[in-house]
């Protein structure tokens, strides 16, 4: 991952999870060895007050990658202080059994200088995905 000054924190934000994503969805390479390109080994994520360590956010990487056919993030703000990010975005996914979902995040996050993630608080909430677009 590139660190967070090299890119604006929109920027860095939209990239860091959607290459994360993608190469999950890509199942090509191991799980440990994937999460180990982003998260440092002490990676600490609460979200909605349920703590998740790196072997609770290695075991969820499993049903992602069965589950998700689908997705885009939207930035909608971010900021930066030194290697901490504040910021907001939705992620919006189509999931193979239930169809879209769109997932609104509000994050507190401290990166590495390298761009790892070491700390993240998340709130989240589930919102009506939008309408597809219909072809003219």
């Amino acid at each position: 991952m590139e660190p967070l000054k090299s890119k604006t924190p929109e920027q860095f934000v939209a990239d860091f999870f959607t290459s994360f994503t993608e190469a999950v969805v890509r199942d090509e390479e191991d799980p440990a060895e994937l999460m180990a390109r982003y998260y440092t080994p002490d990676i600490v994520q609460t979200a909605d007050g349920v703590r998740l360590d790196w072997d609770r956010l290695l075991a969820h990487l499993r049903p992602v990658r069965r589950n998700l056919n689908g997705f885009r993030i939207e930035i909608h703000e971010a900021l930066a202080d030194g290697n901490r990010i504040a910021t907001r975005f939705t992620i919006h996914a189509r999931m193979r059994k239930s169809g879209p979902v769109s997932t609104q995040v509000h994050m507190f996050g401290e990166f590495t200088p390298e761009g790892l993630l070491r700390r993240a608080d998340q709130l989240t909430r589930t919102i009506d995905p939008p309408e597809p677009r219909r072809e003219g």
